[in-house]
């Protein structure tokens, strides 16, 4: 094929699609080449990031890998999380001190991160952190069956409310960051938060299968718009 002519498109469509819809289909795979043009546009931005704060030497109580046992329950230190790794994944998970359940958005995504759990530790270090007592984490992890994630809880700590995973009222903010280790050191490398910088939400939704499938259907997310004739 030469350069002149054009690369023949594979349908995307059942044979017998209008030409209307063709079209229509044709456009939207425009747009969606350059969301993810600019998605990968984001993301070296993201890597070119100047580096972040050094970090306390923060510890965490941990239980045993079987979320059916109590005890022993230890200190880990924030480094220890990364395992042989140079970097960390924490959730942060909106779980507040005085609730026995933690939030029902952020267990939908700590549970897609527990299906690709042993993915993840190909590359990186992943914990779950929230702010509840240990028993209270636990309880709600094996309700949830977060078997092979580490869960840990930051109570009794500054940890969240020096990442800003916290308010000033000790309402729990959703959020994920990364962080790099330095020798013994841990460096703050990226927070992301679900809210953006107009408090409009949706800033951690790429993390979820659960909403970019339910953007597929005709409803989207629940919303019905105008017009509409599908059943």
């Amino acid at each position: 094929m030469s350069e002149a002519e054009p690369k023949t498109v594979e349908p995307m469509w059942p044979t017998g699609a209008s030409e209307e819809y063709v079209a229509a289909r044709l456009e939207l795979a425009k747009a969606e080449r350059a969301l993810r043009d600019r998605i990968e546009e984001v993301a070296a931005a993201r890597r070119r990031m100047p580096r972040g704060l050094l970090l306390d030497q923060y510890a965490f109580a941990e239980g045993p890998a079987d979320l059916s046992g109590a005890e022993p329950v230890r200190e880990t230190a924030l480094r220890e999380l990364f395992g042989e790794h140079r970097t960390l994944v924490v959730y942060h998970l909106m779980s507040h001190p005085d609730d026995d359940e933690a939030c029902p958005m952020c267990s939908m995504w700590v549970d897609g991160f527990r299906g690709v759990a042993h993915h993840l530790a190909q590359h990186t270090g992943f914990a779950v952190i929230g702010k509840a007592p240990l028993p209270k984490l636990r309880a709600w992890a094996v309700r949830r069956g977060w078997s092979g994630l580490r869960i840990l809880s930051s109570h009794g700590t500054s940890f969240n409310a020096d990442l800003n995973a916290e308010r000033a009222n000790g309402d729990q903010r959703p959020m994920i960051s990364v962080f790099t280790a330095e020798g013994e050191a841990v460096r703050h490398f990226y927070s992301l938060p679900a809210n953006f910088l107009d408090d409009s939400q949706r800033g951690i939704d790429l993390f979820s299968p659960v909403w970019n499938v339910l953007d597929l259907l005709p409803g989207g997310r629940g919303e019905w718009y105008a017009g509409n004739d599908y059943a």
